[in-house]
């Protein structure tokens, strides 16, 4: 199986794996708290959404904004 966007690319973007499971986690989670607030449907799950932007260099709002439920 292969994964796209592929490991040593996200790597590039994030310094380790742990820290990228984390702000991919953390994406995911805006992501659908997101949708659900505003009522739409995904068309892709959340975690896939979260890997491309971090694939496309999206990481500004993810760093600046503590998680808060």
């Amino acid at each position: 199986m292969m994964l796209y966007p592929a490991m040593k690319d996200l790597l590039e973007k994030v310094p380790s794996r742990y820290e990228l499971v984390n702000v991919v986690a953390c994406k995911a989670r805006q992501v659908a708290r997101e949708a659900e607030m505003a009522g739409e449907p995904l068309e892709e799950k959340p975690v896939s959404i979260a890997i491309q932007a971090v694939a496309d260099g999206k990481l500004d709002d993810l760093t600046e904004q503590p998680e808060q439920e």
